[in-house]
């Protein structure tokens, strides 16, 4: 095996789950970044109100996603970037719940993915006062990057996992979590339902 595995991050509008506006990813393939994507999301109806709060946090304005593809339309995009790798995300509840989440409010059906939290990763490979991604990814030697930018998240999520792998003395995700005792979840797919006709 090998270190092959996809970091994930999502950026939402507000403070449901389902306005996602944006995705960063990193494909690892041997413990190395070879290659990254990103792009914006316009959010699902009724989740496509951007608070000020979000805005300040990742600048994505409402405007900046006004003309961008909708998460129906994006996701099998994300799931073809994805494949059938383990995905890796820093507080990975939060984002298998955006992809969760907003296919529910697209109608749309949701991948079945294995996933880990690199922030449990970085808590038993790390001494820190915090565990947040700029400090985990700075232990890591990933330091300057743009916080909040999706892309330049999942990189740095990534970076931690590969020095988290190499510090472990693995080489792959399934033997780093079982060396470190991190649980490696899954997120339980399922289809749209089926739009009622009527005659």
């Amino acid at each position: 095996m090998s270190l092959d595995f996809t970091a994930v991050d999502f950026e939402t509008a507000n403070s449901s789950n389902a306005s996602a506006c944006a995705v960063g990813l990193a494909r690892v393939r041997g413990g190395v970044v070879v290659e990254t994507e990103g792009w914006l999301i316009r959010p699902p109806f009724p989740h496509d109100r951007f608070f000020e709060i979000n805005t300040r946090i990742h600048g994505i304005r409402a405007e900046d996603v006004a003309d961008a593809p909708s998460w129906d339309y994006q996701l099998p995009a994300l799931r073809a970037f994805l494949g059938e790798d383990i995905v890796l995300a820093h507080n990975a509840g939060f984002d298998m719940s955006v992809i969760k989440r907003a296919s529910e409010a697209a109608g749309s059906d949701c991948p079945s993915l294995s996933y880990a939290c690199s922030v449990q990763i970085a808590r038993r490979t790390y001494d820190l006062p915090s565990y947040r991604l700029p400090a985990a990814a700075a232990a890591a030697g990933f330091e300057g990057f743009s916080h909040h930018d999706a892309v330049a998240d999942a990189l740095a999520c990534a970076h931690i996992v590969i020095d988290a792998a190499r510090r472990a003395g693995v080489d792959s995700v399934p033997a780093l979590t079982t060396s470190l005792g991190v649980r490696l979840a899954e997120l339980e797919g399922f289809s749209a339902p089926a739009e009622t006709v009527f005659a």
